[in-house]
């Protein structure tokens, strides 16, 4: 019967001690979810028939009135994720092109090689 005592103390700081465990985790879980972003990170959609500004902006990742330089980084970025000869689609990258073009002012749109 004396040992009964310290066992019951025993298990019951082990027990406080994986709960408490838990909720530090569930905590730090919850407060990561709550800074992320709520953007949706795609566009789920086809490409419209002419390629307008905002669809251009999309497909860049950039804002309709950015700079030259963020969409020629931008420009740069997708291309690299979606060149051909690093087994990227033909079509995406001319859409990608004609998008970089819309958004510099070089063309009205609908200029898509397909």
């Amino acid at each position: 019967m004396a040992l009964e005592a310290p066992l019951a103390v025993g298990a019951t700081v082990a027990a406080a001690a994986l709960g408490g465990r838990y909720m530090i985790v569930a905590w730090q879980a919850f407060r990561t979810y709550l800074s992320a972003p709520r953007v949706r990170r795609f566009y789920y959609g086809g490409f419209e028939q002419v390629m307008t500004k905002r669809e251009a902006a999309l497909i860049l990742g950039v804002r309709e009135s950015a700079v030259m330089e963020k969409i020629k980084e931008a420009h740069r970025r997708v291309m690299v994720a979606n060149h051909p000869d690093a087994g990227g689609s033909h079509y995406l990258a001319s859409k990608i092109n004609e998008a970089k073009d819309i958004l510099t002012g070089k063309t009205r749109g609908g200029n898509s090689a397909f």
